[in-house]
């Protein structure tokens, strides 16, 4: 999951995501406030959005996912 919220001010803008249902998640990243607005507005692809702010855990998802993937590919073998 991933989401954008500005400060209490609505002068600074944050992005922040959650991966593995972790309930704490990633540390927030300050963003441009028009960057936020292209992301509400479903302008910006989430997983470019998540290779972007977060590649290392983006990283280990994909790691994960193609480690399920070669398991799967040996047990129909």
């Amino acid at each position: 999951m991933v989401s954008v919220y500005p400060d209490r001010f609505g002068i600074r803008w944050f992005t922040k995501a959650w991966f593995n249902n972790s309930e704490s998640g990633e540390a927030a990243i300050e963003i441009e406030r028009q960057i936020a607005v292209n992301f509400i507005r479903d302008l910006t692809d989430k997983d470019e959005w998540l290779e972007e702010y977060y590649p290392t855990q983006m990283e280990a998802y994909h790691n994960a996912i193609n480690q399920t993937r070669e398991q799967l590919l040996k047990q129909s073998v």
